[in-house]
């Protein structure tokens, strides 16, 4: 009889909870520690923490193993981006083809949700409240502390998966020290603050529920994403200090007030008590890690642990969710060989990683600066009528992000290369009066050598 084969997964996050389920299909005992509490115990608001948007890549990993249709029912879709500028005047910028979203999901739901999946379909054990001290590669053996006790264990396992997010235990406790293991981590110039929009009092919705709501303001931008109770958690993303509008500026409920009855009036119309909300959540940071080799004899690192990103392509989770599609492809692939698994995981999955990265931090730039731009909408406007005439030529990059499952390091060299021939489009002088002229198309088809 086969001896059982034993998995330790650190973090019953959304990746952690989701990898449980793919290794408990094929065969593995999987028993997760997790430092935190069992949040399904306490009251999750909908405005804790930035909203998620699940797309392609996020449902592909979740519908491979069964379990997408839990999470479709706390998901709400969104078609587009509804900008809104300072007079209050929306703009609409559908997202994809007809019928294609992204999906809101509450971070605290989803991550709840998660965990009951683990349970129930993974048949994982979670023990809450256990912190992980360090790891040993070699071995497998994982040092614990039990939180609430003070107790210190040691469990070992057949291999170990750190998805313990951005500043990983399993990463910083035992790979950081490792020789040859690269590890940058650089926090950006600006952070957020979350604001919830209740509402209305009849519990409808303030603003369009199926769109992604945003008030892009040059160097700074105000976000809004539903949730199924009628409320928006809403982000304001701004530098920390250095700006005319900077998070150190706005030090009392007056200049909260003022700032936003100024910057965002319509949304200071549906929320004029906003100064008093201000507090109800922390300003936080925003960083992006970078780290090489992946893994390290019987670990192995997932999601946030080995390629923490920025919110702006709404691809942390779905990176994250991708990993286990990787790693499963490369389970059948090498017959569960995990040295083999490992080497390959490692080696080929981080460029999309640093992909990921690079694309999230040029989507802050589009949401904040380019989204209001008359140019850039028009620009947007003949990549998609081109699109829709070669769709085998040109998909534009945000589908290819978002709406595919192409590489990202792929992805991001295709994008560069269209961008180069837009840019060409978009140097003649007359292009917004001549943009739906045929003439355009076969530029375009010229231009990419056709």
């Amino acid at each position: 009889m086969e001896k059982e084969k034993n998995v330790i997964i650190i973090g019953a996050g959304l990746v952690g909870s989701l990898w449980a389920v793919y290794l408990s299909k094929a065969g593995y005992k999987v028993t997760i520690y997790e430092r935190r509490s069992d949040i399904r115990k306490a009251e999750i608001s909908a405005g804790k923490s930035i909203n998620l948007a699940l797309s392609n890549r996020g449902w592909k990993a979740l519908d491979a193993v069964g379990v997408g249709d839990e999470i479709r029912k706390i998901a709400i879709p969104m078609y587009g981006r509804m900008m809104h500028d300072t007079n209050g005047n929306l703009t609409y910028q559908q997202y994809g083809k007809d019928g294609q979203a992204i999906y809101s999901v509450s971070r605290g739901k989803i991550n709840a949700t998660m965990m009951d999946i683990a349970e129930n379909y993974g048949d994982a054990t979670i023990h809450y409240n256990h912190e992980c001290i360090k790891v040993d590669p070699v071995k497998g053996i994982v040092h614990l502390k039990n939180t609430e006790t003070g107790e210190e264990l040691e469990k070992q396992a057949d291999l170990v998966f750190g998805a313990d997010g951005a500043f990983s235990a399993v990463r910083y406790t035992s790979m950081q020290k490792l020789d040859r293991f690269n590890y940058s981590q650089n926090y950006i110039s600006d952070g957020y603050r979350e604001i919830l929009l209740p509402a209305n009092a009849d519990g409808s919705y303030q603003m369009d529920k199926n769109a992604l709501h945003i008030w892009p303001r040059g160097r700074f931008m105000l976000i809004a994403l539903a949730n199924e109770d009628g409320s928006f958690t809403c982000t304001l993303f701004m530098p920390h200090e250095g700006d005319a509008n900077a998070f150190d500026k706005l030090k009392s409920k007056a200049d909260v007030d003022q700032f936003f009855k100024t910057t965002f009036p319509d949304f200071y119309d549906m929320m004029p008590n906003v100064a008093e909300a201000w507090e109800d959540h922390p300003l936080s940071s925003l960083a992006i890690v970078r780290c090489y080799p992946w893994t390290a004899g019987k670990v192995a690192l997932m999601g946030d642990a080995a390629h923490a990103t920025v919110p702006f392509y709404g691809q942390g989770m779905n990176a994250g969710f991708e990993d286990c599609t990787v790693l499963s492809d490369l389970m059948k692939k090498h017959n569960e060989n995990w040295a083999a698994i490992f080497d390959e995981y490692s080696e080929t999955r981080k460029p999309d990683g640093d992909a990921l990265q690079d694309l999230s931090l040029y989507n802050y730039h589009v949401m904040r600066d380019y989204v209001a731009d008359p140019d850039f909408l028009l620009r947007k406007k003949i990549e998609a009528k081109f699109s829709t005439l070669y769709p085998e030529k040109w998909m534009p990059l945000y589908s290819q992000v978002t709406f595919s499952s192409i590489r990202y390091s792929d992805a991001i060299k295709r994008g560069k290369f269209q961008d180069q021939i837009m840019d060409q489009i978009m140097a003649d002088e007359k292009i917004h009066d001549n943009w739906d002229s045929p003439v355009v198309i076969d530029k375009i088809l010229e231009l990419l050598g056709e």
